[in-house]
């Protein structure tokens, strides 16, 4: 079976076991777990950031926050295909009583004309603007990543309006490797930045919100508060530091096979190569005769596993545990599909 679906599929490696089996630990709800401890500074080092969280997930980290960044009935500014508003189900304003407007997707690029145009000053019975949040890269444009101008612009309009400014950055680790921006760069553009160990990285659980002291002891509470409070997780926080040891570099291995693959099924008018950037590749079926549940259930008769984001639209994901192998295998299975 060549699983295609997520880069959360991945499985701990024999290395990664051994250093989960290793793990010195202690209770984190005490602040006392040294491995976790030690997994936070490093992560917040890296971005340049005073200190860290160490979160169960990825949505949990972004809703944590978020809540530091928006008071209850504030205004938080994102795009329509932001995963923070797309797939965190209604967390936003079901657990902060934030007040979400979007602006058009556009493949993951924000205009920073435009989003300074929708910020809205507090008074006049509005609801104001506290944060605006962008995702780097950007899930469901194909793994598409903004470039450091274009956040540079972004920075200068929210820091002018007196707004934070939020980085979902579940896979920032690809776009530090496509691009070779160096974190610290990523991370002084940023009030809060969200990183995921459990995708590109391979680890089995875990994301990491970085930001200031102040803001990261709020959301230690806020943790508390969602569930999020866990014991002895050094053995999950290992997984996470031996896959920054390991895993990073190897990120580019499958922005290459991402790459292979695209370039195997553009001729099938799905897909433009170039447009593939990091680990993801975004198929347009809308002048095929497949729909995408079609496409996923012809690939799956056949060990080939495919996400399905739309009605039109499906998606392939390369990660630690698809091989070049697997890629070939792959391309031949959903080229076949795509010629009948």
């Amino acid at each position: 079976m060549v699983d295609l679906r997520s880069d959360t599929v991945t499985r701990p490696t024999p290395g990664m076991r051994a250093a989960m089996a290793a793990a010195e630990v202690g209770d984190d709800v005490y602040g006392e777990d040294p491995t976790v401890n030690a997994l936070e500074a490093q992560v917040a080092a890296m971005f340049g950031h005073e200190a860290g969280l160490f979160a169960p997930t990825g949505s949990m980290a972004n809703q944590l926050a978020l809540q530091t960044l928006v008071p209850p009935g504030g205004e938080l500014l994102c795009d329509a295909d932001a995963h923070v508003v797309t797939y965190e189900v209604g967390a936003a304003a079901a657990y902060g009583g934030i007040s979400s407007r979007t602006w058009p997707a556009a493949g993951g690029d924000p205009d920073p004309d435009l989003v300074a145009a929708m910020l809205r000053p507090a008074g006049f019975g509005a609801v104001p603007t506290r944060a605006v949040a962008v995702e780097q890269t950007h899930n469901r444009s194909g793994g598409q990543i903004i470039g450091t101008p274009v956040l540079r612009r972004l920075r200068a309009v929210t820091a002018a309006a007196g707004v934070a400014l939020h980085c979902d950055g579940a896979r920032i680790w690809h776009a530090h490797v496509a691009d070779g921006v160096p974190l610290a760069e990523y991370g002084a553009l940023f009030d809060t930045v969200s990183v995921c160990l459990s995708k590109g990285l391979g680890a089995p659980v875990g994301s990491v919100l970085v930001g200031s002291a102040e803001r990261v002891a709020v959301a230690r509470q806020l943790r508390k508060r969602m569930g999020g409070g866990m014991r002895q997780a050094g053995v999950l926080a290992a997984a996470g530091r031996y896959a920054l040891a390991h895993h990073l570099d190897r990120l580019a291995d499958d922005h290459a096979r991402a790459a292979r693959l695209a370039q195997a099924l553009a001729p099938y008018g799905v897909v433009r190569p170039e447009q593939v950037r990091s680990n993801i590749v975004a198929l347009d079926l809308s002048a095929t005769a497949l729909s995408g549940p079609a496409l996923a259930e012809a690939a799956g008769a056949e060990g080939v596993l495919v996400s399905v984001v739309g009605p039109d639209t499906a998606r392939l994901v390369t990660h630690l545990d698809i091989d070049d192998d697997a890629v070939d295998r792959a391309a031949v299975v959903l080229a076949g599909i795509l010629r009948r």
